[in-house]
């Protein structure tokens, strides 16, 4: 036996006492792992990309939108692509690029509130019940069923139809039953992690239960929480776009991508142009969304990534 056998590493420092160098085998299993948890995937990449540009240029449409989104111009009615009108214009002559930018911030913005509102609330509801437990988490527990058990769209038609329209109901009616999936996904997590030694430790060191939620809880269960707020905000935007186009969402002379659908409909034989563009702009919003949300999940459940 050598005395590189005995002492192993130690043996092979140089006299300037340095570590020796990694063999190639090591540098080489190494690298995936550095790759893993440095990159992002493509589908979180390209999605935050798409999503970006168009926020950005919903954010500027008040400098960007060649004419004001309501002017009329009955004249050059329903005309094509044209240098004048980059995306022709709709029955009444507005032109319909300036509709699609100022419609497209009205809807971005209310799946935002909402989805904003849903995500807190479903989030500390979930915390709580998962805390306490008991009663309160039964019952909590019971009423989500019974909203889940009813599609989004059924409940926010329900109660557009009971209150009326406008900003606030539609608001209102989103996050009704909206909620609920974040408060069934952060209570997991809770119950998850209320077992775990740091819990407990805080818990024996006399840490209140705000506490425990907000240095322990809500951390642990961001990623999951983000990945799964990234998908829904598609299905957030769809169903603004849903109850527009049947007339229960913005009402005219303000517009959003669900009212220009609806609009354009009577007219998709003379001008498809006015049916594919919002449409095309719902898809393209929720699928970067929804590539950005599957991305996040794909980034999380990578190998050698905490929790």
């Amino acid at each position: 036996m050598s005395v590189l056998d005995v002492f192993g590493d130690d043996a092979r420092r140089d006299e300037s006492g340095a570590a020796p160098a990694p063999s190639p085998a090591e540098t080489t299993a190494a690298a995936p792992a550095r790759r893993g948890r440095g990159s992002w995937p493509p589908a979180l990449l390209a999605g935050s990309i798409l999503f970006g540009v168009i926020a950005t240029l919903l954010l500027l449409a008040p400098w960007l939108a060649p004419y004001p989104p309501a002017q009329q111009d009955l004249v050059a009615r329903l005309e094509g692509i044209s240098p004048a009108h980059l995306l022709g214009t709709d029955h009444l002559g507005r032109d319909v690029l300036s509709r699609l930018l100022d419609g497209g911030r009205f809807s971005l913005a209310v799946a935002s509130v909402t989805l904003a509102i849903c995500a807190v609330t479903g989030t500390l509801v979930g915390f709580i019940v998962a805390r306490r437990g008991g009663l309160l988490d039964t019952v909590v527990m019971r009423v989500t069923d019974i909203l889940l058990a009813f599609p989004e769209m059924v409940v926010a038609l329900f109660l557009v139809a009971i209150l009326g329209t406008g900003d606030l109901t539609l608001v209102l009616a989103l996050t009704i039953g909206g909620w609920t999936p974040f408060c069934r996904l952060a209570r997991g997590v809770a119950l998850e992690l209320n077992g775990r030694d740091f819990i407990e430790a805080a818990q024996a060191l006399g840490c209140s239960g705000w506490f425990i939620i907000r240095r322990h809880l809500l951390p642990n269960a961001m990623p999951p929480l983000l990945a799964h707020a990234a998908v829904r905000f598609g299905h957030k935007l769809i169903t603004v776009g849903a109850l527009s186009f049947l007339g229960l969402g913005v009402q005219p002379p303000f517009s959003d991508w669900g009212s220009m659908l609806s609009e354009a409909i009577p007219y998709l034989d003379r001008a498809p142009l006015l049916v594919l563009v919002p449409g095309a702009a719902i898809f393209i919003v929720a699928l970067s969304v929804t590539l950005a949300g599957r991305g996040l999940e794909t980034r999380r459940a990578r190998p050698g990534r905490s929790s």
